[in-house]
């Protein structure tokens, strides 16, 4: 067979094993993950911690080695073990079969959206173990639940609690994205999701007459500024190559709602928008902007938010940080591409940069389509063995930093 090659691979197996796993939303079980890390953790005779931040259904997992200054900072290797939804009849392999095809192709849900990056933090651990290589910094390698929902039974509740400050994190890693050409991408910061919903009243009558003050022109109104704002978006991505979606505010209508009958003019209409506000946006200028608009044309307007996420700062990438330093010296000794950038959606970084440790977001799977969150997700064996060679050179580096 020309996947026996790959069958055969201790790490391919294992990973395989993992992706097995349906720990899969709208109701993941994360029982059978928890196992499968407590018998990892065994083989590699590392200690392990299990911690229910929010409730029993959500655990978050963390193995560590210990190092030789175990008082300094430590080293968080992030992952997180749900995964979105499938949908099979759209697969051309069972989501959770973890079958291989000639090429080498792994498919699951989670190949790159991320067990494989959870599994490449443990194979690489194991191997610099088995190597009898020894460092400075404690490395905590850390498995998660609900990020794919925001992180509010996951990351969200265990960065402010007692248990993740005794981990005294100094920096952390967490997930990329795949690329489909040789550069890696690689994200120091997050964009601010607000989910922003006009509650919008107006003068209700019969839809024979001509009212003033219509929840319906108050509609028009504020989703013309919306779209507005966003036609400046689309403009300066346009005039100037430079820029990447991560670097704009996204501005997106997502939910309309309202309306009685046909021929009556409703009391109330809602809009609601998706908006990913850039580095560069003064958050209270944007709001305050919000409710002018609002003024402008009457009043009458509630604004609530579904999610309004805080100012976090961006992870340096300079010579301010030491941890960047560790982290570029070994992507540049295996003469990797790197292209650091803002991440267009959410991780769970964005708790551990809010709380003023530096993280990095690094998911080394380069000539590979991104496909997280799509159908036939795969990941190519060797792209993945190789991943494992990599964190191998940049965990040494950083746990040395």
């Amino acid at each position: 067979m020309a996947t026996s090659k790959w069958e055969s691979d201790e790490e391919i197996q294992y990973f395989r094993e993992y992706l097995r796993i349906p720990s899969v939303h709208p109701d993941p079980d994360y029982a059978p993950c928890v196992a499968f890390l407590r018998q990892q953790a065994k083989l590699m005779d590392l200690p392990v911690k299990v911690y229910y931040p929010a409730n029993e259904q959500n655990p978050v997992v963390v193995l560590t080695w210990e190092g030789l200054e175990p008082e300094l900072p430590s080293i968080l290797l992030n992952s997180h073990m749900d995964v979105v939804p499938v949908f099979p009849e759209n697969w051309t392999h069972p989501p959770f079969g973890a079958d291989i095809d000639e090429e080498g192709r792994i498919f699951a849900r989670g190949t790159q959206d991320m067990k494989s990056v959870g599994m490449q933090h443990l194979a690489a651990i194991r191997a610099l173990k088995r190597s009898g290589a020894k460092f400075k910094r404690t490395i905590h390698i850390s498995f998660v639940a609900d990020e794919e929902m925001g992180g509010r039974f996951g990351m969200r509740p265990f960065v402010p609690t007692d248990d993740f400050r005794a981990l005294n994190v100094g920096f952390a890693m967490d997930e990329g994205l795949a690329s489909p050409d040789e550069h890696f991408p690689l994200f120091y910061a997050e964009r601010a999701v607000w989910r922003v919903i006009f509650n919008i009243s107006g003068n209700a009558g019969h839809g024979s007459l001509l009212l003033p003050n219509t929840a319906g022109e108050k509609l028009n109104y504020i989703v013309g500024k919306m779209m507005e704002l966003r036609r400046t978006q689309v403009q300066r991505l346009r005039n100037n190559p430079e820029l990447v979606i991560g670097d704009v505010t996204t501005i997106n209508l997502t939910k309309l709602g309202g309306g009685v009958q046909s021929n009556v003019v409703p009391p109330s209409l809602m809009a609601c928008f998706d908006c990913r506000l850039a580095l560069d946006v003064d958050f209270q200028e944007f709001e305050s902007n919000l409710h002018k608009w609002c003024d402008d044309v009457g009043g009458g307007i509630e604004i609530t938010y579904e999610q309004k996420q805080p100012k976090v700062p961006p992870t340096a990438i300079d010579d301010t940080n030491p941890f960047w330093l560790a982290f570029k010296r070994a992507t540049d000794e295996l003469h990797l591409s790197i292209n650091p950038q803002i991440f267009t959606g959410g991780t769970d970084s964005r708790y551990i940069r809010a709380v003023g440790i530096p993280a990095l977001g690094f998911s080394p799977m380069n000539n590979t389509p991104v496909l997280l969150h799509d159908h036939d997700e795969f990941i190519q064996a060797d792209v993945y063995l190789r991943g494992v060679r990599i964190f191998q050179s940049i965990i040494s580096s950083v746990a040395e930093a």
